[in-house]
């Protein structure tokens, strides 16, 4: 039976769901946990709540959370907590006294306040998730489902690090009709622990490491000018702050346009719909990344976004949220979709073609919208880690040379189709935020235009390039989010070229 303890101030009644509704709660939502823990479900607490205003005593609240902690991490390489979903339940009658009458719908946001203690030493991580809009029904209870993704932590010693939370606040909102626009707090909300509750969520054991690198990591970002570096006694680093006085352009690269595409990325399987959702407010950032293509045909690659004068990933990070909880039919499914764009700048080449015919030309790359999945799939000894890069390309050949001597192929020497580029990155590839190795194959299509006055080079180009089995490596790095106050990524860390020691 859900049970409900008002609070009443000048007419008004304010109430939280109760601790009677905990078990409901945990049942509701269920991720990978941390790989530290036994427990595969999420991690139900009971807290004491309250608004802003001092005149309101605090009352009983119920949340649930789940987030995958590395079990291991090494001194001085990132460790990446999240995912995370943090779910608030608020009956009907609840969420009637915090916002106006005739409200259909609500969105929220939570900040939640992390501690990582390790060796005596501690440092507040800063989790901020949103909940998307949340229709009300007539009566009964509302799932506020919050979700995001979050820093990471470096750390200068070994020794078990131990994640909990404490503190956190939930602001309510009325949902707006406008995409983007932004609607005043209606009440804010802080939360703490009851007592005995000691807000564990996992355990990371970092060791010293056998000076490898593991796959995929990128190198920890240099702190920006006036911000603080890890601290010399070897302590925990989480996001350090970015320069008070500076406002550099961090990201000089235009937002992404058009839709999503998650289709390549492990589709929900068969049960209850999933909870999908845009969110419109996600803000622009940028990341560096560099690869290889090689091409089959001709024992070969090409570089990829040269390192020496890379162009820049534009992403907007966690657009769209795809959720189902762990105990509806067809178990649990999470899923992160990130909008980017890519604009290549022109590769050079260098083959034997038929393996003694030295050709040189220019590649241009002619990308679609990139589509970056993350998320998991199921729970337990089945579950299903994934990150995937999905998006269309064309090539176009000019200043083609064969052994020093140009070859005219026209103005639109290219493949006759676009071609589908699907990368993955399993676990090596946390999220946007992070980034790591995406790799793939593609089937390169024939290619038509080729050839100036009447001379048909279509044939040459098809026979030397197109088919199936060219390998594509990525590396992406952190990402920079120009908004974000600590700007810990900014500006944007540079990309190892995959096949050097920190991109194996």
């Amino acid at each position: 039976m859900h049970t409900q303890t008002p609070v009443t101030r000048a007419g008004r009644s304010v109430k939280v769901a109760s601790v009677a509704g905990l078990a409901l709660l945990a049942g509701l939502l269920s991720g990978g946990g941390s790989a530290a823990d036994e427990s595969a479900g999420p991690l139900g607490l009971a807290a004491a709540c309250g608004t802003e205003d001092s005149d309101v005593a605090a009352v009983a609240a119920t949340v649930a959370l789940s987030v995958d902690v590395p079990a291991t991490g090494e001194v001085d390489r990132p460790v990446q907590p999240g995912p995370v979903s943090f779910t608030l339940m608020l009956s009907r009658a609840d969420l009637a006294a915090l916002l106006p009458e005739g409200a259909e719908a609500v969105v929220s946001r939570a900040a939640l306040k992390v501690k990582v203690a390790q060796n005596g030493e501690s440092a507040e991580a800063s989790w901020e998730l949103n909940a998307p809009s949340t229709p009300l029904p007539a009566d009964g209870d509302v799932a506020l489902v919050h979700s995001g993704e979050v820093p990471y932590v470096t750390f200068g010693s070994a020794g078990d690090v131990d994640f909990s939370v404490g503190e956190f606040t939930v602001e309510l909102r009325a949902a707006t009709a406008a995409p983007g626009q932004s609607a005043p707090a209606l009440a804010t909300v802080t939360c703490r622990l009851e007592q005995g509750e000691s807000g564990h969520l996992a355990t990371t054991q970092v060791t010293e490491g056998d000076g490898t690198d593991p796959p995929g990591t990128p190198e920890t970002p240099t702190a920006p000018a006036g911000g603080t570096a890890r601290a010399e006694d070897k302590g925990i680093t989480v996001q350090p702050p970015a320069a008070e006085d500076e406002d550099p352009d961090w990201c000089p690269v235009d937002p992404p346009v058009g839709e999503m595409d998650a289709s390549e990325a492990p589709q929900l399987p068969p049960g209850d719909p999933a909870r999908i959702a845009e969110n419109p407010k996600a803000p622009p950032s940028c990341a560096n990344a560099v690869g290889l293509a090689n091409v089959w045909k001709l024992n070969g690659a090409m570089i990829i976004n040269d390192p020496a004068d890379p162009a820049l990933i534009s992403v907007i990070t966690a657009k769209g949220t795809t959720i189902r909880p762990a105990q509806a039919p067809g178990g649990y499914y999470f899923r992160i979709d990130s909008l980017a764009s890519l604009k290549l700048p022109d590769a050079d080449s260098t083959f034997l073609t038929f393996g003694f015919q030295p050709v040189t030309a220019k590649v241009s790359f002619e990308n679609g919208p990139l589509t970056i999945s993350t998320g998991t799939s199921g729970s337990g000894p089945g579950k299903i880690v994934f990150a995937t890069a999905y998006f269309r390309q064309s090539l176009r050949l000019h200043d083609v040379k064969v052994n020093g001597t140009p070859l005219d192929v026209g103005s639109n020497c290219r493949t006759s189709k676009p071609f589908k580029v699907v990368l993955n990155g399993g676990e090596g590839y946390k999220n946007v935020g992070v980034g790591g190795l995406l790799q793939g194959e593609v089937d390169i299509p024939s290619f038509t235009g080729c050839g100036t006055g009447g001379e048909d080079l279509n044939p040459l180009f098809t026979a030397s390039l197109s088919g199936p089995g060219n390998r594509v490596y990525m590396n992406q790095a952190a990402t920079c989010v120009p908004s974000n106050p600590t700007r810990s990524y900014c500006p944007p860390p540079p990309a190892e070229m995959p096949g050097t020691k920190s991109a194996r």
